[in-house]
């Protein structure tokens, strides 16, 4: 652990002694359909700008929307997926406010009547189970997207210019709205990391979206509040746009810690949004916060009120796929883990990865050694996901079949792995360009073996008299001077027949 997460962490229990932190997310998941929300227009991404527009999506006049069915009944199975009750009847409702990627300068949303709603889903960090409720989940489209141009940052502060891409606009976006959740002390902003991971691992398996966040296809808006114990809530603020698991964490960690000083001193804090910086983790000041009056919200003139069919309902529930939290249960019991284990994989993104690791031949215990050790440092250290390490669990299986049969120790495997996260090819080829391989051979070690005795007599001494457990340091010895590439085992079983003892 770093020194400044060490600092973070004190500063945040400096906080948790006077005020209670109470946590909102609102999590956007892109659906994954070929067409938008409301027209026919494509939504892949990455193309062109401004070339996956029409006269709806753009809401020039006398263009009339068509409700897409497939986001339809995308934001009803993740509805189910999350224990919602599903309305036997809503309508879409006019958003309006205005932002230059705002092509119609309001956005079809819902409002007082969503689509799913008083669901919950339960999270275990370190062992306990927390409950978040959900309050709503609700279909809308998506915005554009503002390009600035000219800055250092990608922000508008310094750029030069904006360019403004409409592809976005018009693509279903679901919102999962939590109600407030609190009472989770320190462990606030890893429960708020937890329920986003388990809700993008939830759409992943439901197969409604990619959920990668790197690409805005999900992302999770923090609400924060500070407020003594026994008293009403505090007032919040919202980071906005939020883009990766850790960054959840983080913003919540750092709302609290920066909103205690102004409490502290009896200011006040101010509704607004704010924007995280994923350079510094702090968060800084966006806009003043609308209440839902500010939006004008009114029932959307061009669109009819949805009536989805209960039979359809009871067969898309029917019909779930096995859904995280069961699909964890069956894992450990398959691989024999403890609630920890499971939960230390979970907590780095790491399931999926696991499993297919051991999928391509490794064992349960060798991958998750791999994943949750050496793997999860690394991500760590690199600020990123595990999932985003350019290194495969193909390659990962191989490296372990390497160790296991002998052609690798784990120091040397290590030195694979850094060659395969710098780009120097598959693990064989690693091991070919770097020279990495175990010597094994008797003659070689031998020689080895009888300088590391020569040199520390005394150490040679204790094993002859019987204190076996000494040829750790000559097995240490042996495998400095062979650059950590001699065979500990068949090392140590000649120092101990060199002198006298029993391997």
């Amino acid at each position: 652990m770093s020194m400044q997460a060490r600092a973070g962490d004190a500063e945040l229990l400096a906080a948790l002694e006077t005020y209670e932190p109470v946590v909102g997310l609102e999590t956007h998941v892109e659906l994954g359909t070929e067409s938008k929300m409301f027209c026919g227009c494509a939504t892949e991404f990455g193309a062109e700008p401004n070339t996956q527009i029409c006269p709806v999506c753009l809401g020039l006049p006398g263009a009339l929307p068509v409700p897409n069915e497939k986001g339809i009944e995308g934001t009803i199975r993740i509805g189910l997926a999350l224990n919602c009750t599903i309305a036997t009847w809503c309508r879409f409702a006019r958003k309006n406010y205005f932002y230059p990627d705002m092509p119609k300068n309001f956005q079809t949303s819902q409002f007082d009547e969503p689509l799913c709603i008083d669901g919950y889903l339960d999270v275990v960090v370190d062992g306990e189970t927390f409950r978040v409720e959900i309050e709503r989940v609700h279909l809308e489209e998506d915005t554009g997207k503002s390009l600035h141009v000219g800055g250092a940052t990608g922000r508008i502060q310094g750029a030069t210019h904006s360019l403004v891409d409409f592809n976005r606009a018009g693509i279903p976006l679901v919102e999962v709205v939590t109600k407030p959740f609190a009472g989770a002390g320190a462990k606030t902003p890893a429960v708020a990391r937890a329920y986003v991971s388990e809700l993008r691992e939830i759409c992943r398996a439901l197969g409604v979206s990619d959920v990668r966040m790197e690409q805005g296809s999900m992302r999770c808006d923090v609400n924060v509040s500070l407020n003594k114990p026994g008293e009403g809530l505090g007032i919040r603020t919202e980071t906005k746009n939020v883009n990766s698991l850790r960054s959840v964490e983080r913003a919540v960690r750092g709302e609290i810690i920066r909103q205690k000083p102004f409490l502290d001193a009896g200011e006040r804090i101010y509704q607004e949004t704010r924007h995280f910086h994923e350079d510094s983790g702090q968060t800084t000041s966006g806009r003043s916060k609308e209440e839902a009056t500010d939006y004008r919200y009114f029932p959307e003139p061009d669109l009819v009120p949805m009536a989805p069919d209960p039979e359809w309902v009871r067969r898309l529930k029917a019909e779930l796929p096995e859904l995280p939290a069961a699909r964890q249960s069956r894992l450990k019991s398959e691989w024999g883990l403890s609630d920890k284990d499971m939960g230390a994989l979970v907590s780095t993104g790491a399931l999926d990865l696991m499993s297919q690791t051991v999928a391509a031949g490794a064992s349960a215990a060798d991958a998750r050694k791999w994943w949750t050790g050496e793997l999860a440092r690394r991500a760590n250290e690199a600020g990123i996901e595990a999932s985003e390490l350019a290194i495969t669990p193909q390659q990962v299986a191989e490296i372990i079949g390497l160790v296991t049969s002998g052609r690798l120790n784990d120091k040397l495997a290590r030195s694979v792995v850094d060659g395969v996260l710098a780009g120097e090819g598959n693990p064989e080829a690693v091991m070919k360009s770097r020279g990495l391989v175990v010597v094994s051979d008797t003659d070689t070690l031998g020689a080895a073996v009888d300088e590391a005795i020569a040199a520390n007599g005394d150490v040679a001494g204790k094993i002859r008299a019987g204190k076996v457990a000494a040829a750790g340091a000559l097995v240490g010895a042996v495998m400095k001077s062979t650059k950590g590439q001699a065979d500990a085992q068949a090392v140590r079983a000649l120092i101990l027949e060199r002198l006298g003892q029993t391997p």
